[in-house]
């Protein structure tokens, strides 16, 4: 009982926000003509049930004109079934594709929310896979949500509806045992709870494990995938090391872990489908052998035996309505317990960014220069890995960041942008600043390749004439004439034409704050030196901070700030001949 009241706690927050949200009308009125439906729906068992009394009576008296009659009236009841299922089901889809697209939205709206979607890789595995979260779990929420729901709906409005009816025919048709007449009110009803009772107890004790096996099963699915997109993403690399052989293996051992959790899975439903068929196939036979002895001894006629068995097997189907869905709610619970742990991880991704442990990011009005106060960076294991104390970038100054590898530089660059809030300490940033962050292999969207340029402005943010100075000035004069084509473009260009593209986004950008984190590494050095001739000529007001190794990149910079060893930690130390800015 504690995890269906879990989960039900669980389902209603996911649920409930749409349903008070902007398109809260439409989703309730959805919702509301759904259910109309399954009532209606309903309405339309009990009048089938009635028939079948009248109609095998008819049968029973060879009555000829009643008989016409009950098939005229079985066609009208019919038509109208079909039309309410129809409509269900059109409507059903509608609430589906309106709820599917707000809950998707409002995900990627959290997610992509000022970095989370990195603050959760840094946190480990508490959301693998968000991809398949935000797609496959998302759109299987919403219609197993849906289904179950109605369907609970449906069996309880039915169960009190064929409740009543059975209860009479109960009083109809006395309780046979070895010819003797036993008067038990509604024994038709506790026939039927008893049954259901003992039904889903065993269904539960079968199935139970499948919560678990489905969950996994979702997980190890999405895992290969994701593996499978990584091959192909880089195909290259992986070609290149000759390590097919070597990704085969790998992704066959991934497909088998999928593989024997599906084996368990199919054991477990083995058992329990031949349960519940069993179970199902009983059910059609068990009022009769209840009602039998009575309509034999002439106490009831044949419609009110066939109308017995339908309104006995309406109540037993109401009553045994978790044994019917067990494998789907299984799967549904697997669900919502992902898209749970989902919403948990960006929520803690949200509150890590703001967490009074984390490095204080800080907007200055006081000052243009960006100010690293009592800062120490640390991994997402606590460990200490770069210091600074009274360090500031000033206002149109070159500087160069050095250092042995691993010392940090990147993490630092990211701890100023604002993605890495692991640590303590203070950065300010200028008010109204705009820091633009290049690294080594710089990312560009697929599609045309003005957009992939001028990313992450809109395609339209700068004329075509802009983007085609901007190639040609990084020496990219190929690209100009190709600006509306689409093509995934860091599969299409080297990582030396990607770097350039890189800095091209920057001249059209105008930040003023440039980060370049290696940013030229593919380069060779007359094209490195010739881009950062370019950036000092076309960006005179922009501040550069540029991670390298290379000893030919001090000659564009006025400042040098290196990283050195101290005790555990790597601490900034500048080489400014400057003595007020240390």
């Amino acid at each position: 009982m504690n995890n269906i009241r879990s989960t039900l706690a669980t389902v209603w927050r996911i649920a409930a926000p749409y349903f008070r949200s902007e398109d809260k009308w439409a989703g309730r009125g959805l919702l509301a003509a759904v259910i109309a439906i399954e009532l209606a729906l309903v309405g339309l068992d009990v009048l089938l049930n009635q028939w079948n009394n009248r109609f095998y009576n008819a049968l029973q008296d060879k009555n000829w004109d009643v008989f016409v009659r009950e098939i005229g009236v079985f066609t009208l009841l019919a038509t109208c079934n079909v039309v309410l299922v129809v409509y269900q089901l059109y409507l059903n889809q509608w609430l589906q594709i309106r709820w599917r697209r707000w809950l998707t939205t409002r995900y990627l709206g959290e997610w992509l929310q000022g970095a989370n979607h990195y603050r959760m890789q840094l946190q480990g595995d508490a959301a693998d896979n968000p991809d398949q979260r935000i797609t496959d779990d998302v759109k299987l929420f919403v219609d197993r949500t849906l289904n179950i729901g109605v369907g609970l709906l449906s069996s309880v409005v039915t169960l009190f509806s064929f409740v009543i009816i059975l209860w009479g025919l109960s009083a109809a048709a006395p309780l046979h045992v070895s010819g003797r007449e036993f008067e038990i009110p509604g024994y038709l009803v506790w026939g039927a709870l008893i049954y259901a009772i003992f039904g889903t107890a065993l269904t539960q004790w079968i199935g139970s494990p499948l919560v678990s096996l489905d969950f996994q099963q979702q997980r190890l699915e999405a895992d290969f995938r994701f593996n499978l997109v990584r091959v192909r993403e880089n195909a290259e690399q992986i070609a290149l090391l000759r390590g097919e052989p070597a990704e085969r293996q790998r992704l066959s051992d991934r497909f088998g872990r999928v593989v024997g959790n599906w084996y368990a899975i199919m054991s477990r439903t083995k058992r329990l489908t031949a349960f519940t068929q069993s179970y199902s196939q009983a059910a059609v036979i068990f009022p009769y052998i209840l009602v039998a002895p009575a309509f034999f001894a002439n106490k009831i006629e044949l419609g009110g035996m066939m109308q017995t068995a339908s309104a006995f097997d309406s109540v037993q189907k109401a009553l045994s309505f978790f044994v019917s869905v067990y494998r789907t709610m299984a799967e549904w619970r697997a669900v919502v317990a992902r898209l749970d742990g989902f919403e948990t991880a960006i929520a803690s991704a949200t509150t890590l960014a703001g967490s009074a442990d984390a490095i204080n990011m800080a907007s200055s009005t006081e000052s243009d220069e960006i100010d690293l106060r009592q800062l120490l960076v640390r991994l997402p294991n606590g460990t200490p890995l770069v210091s600074a104390d009274h360090l500031s970038l000033r206002t149109n100054e070159r500087t160069l960041v050095t250092g042995p590898s691993g010392a940090g530089k990147s993490t630092l660059f990211r701890a100023i942008a604002g993605i890495w809030p692991f640590g303590s300490g203070s950065i300010a940033i200028p008010a109204n600043a705009t820091l633009m962050m290049l690294p080594q292999r710089p990312y560009f969207p697929i599609g045309a390749l003005q957009a992939a340029i001028v990313y992450p402005a809109e395609a339209d943010a700068f004329s075509s004439d802009q983007v085609r100075d901007a190639l040609i000035s990084v020496g990219l004069p190929r690209l100009a004439t190709q600006l509306g084509e689409e093509a995934h473009w860091n599969r299409m260009l080297s990582l030396g034409e990607q770097q350039r593209l890189g800095l091209a986004r920057a001249l059209l950008h105008r930040p003023q704050y440039l980060f370049l984190d290696e940013a030229t590494a593919s380069l060779d050095e007359p094209s490195e030196a010739a881009l950062y001739s370019l950036l000092e000529e076309k960006l005179p007001a922009t501040t550069i901070v540029s991670i390298g190794h290379r000893s030919t990149l001090a000659a564009f910079h006025q400042r040098n700030v290196v990283l050195v060893r101290d005790g555990d930690q790597f601490a900034l130390q500048s080489q400014s001949e400057d003595a007020k800015h240390p």
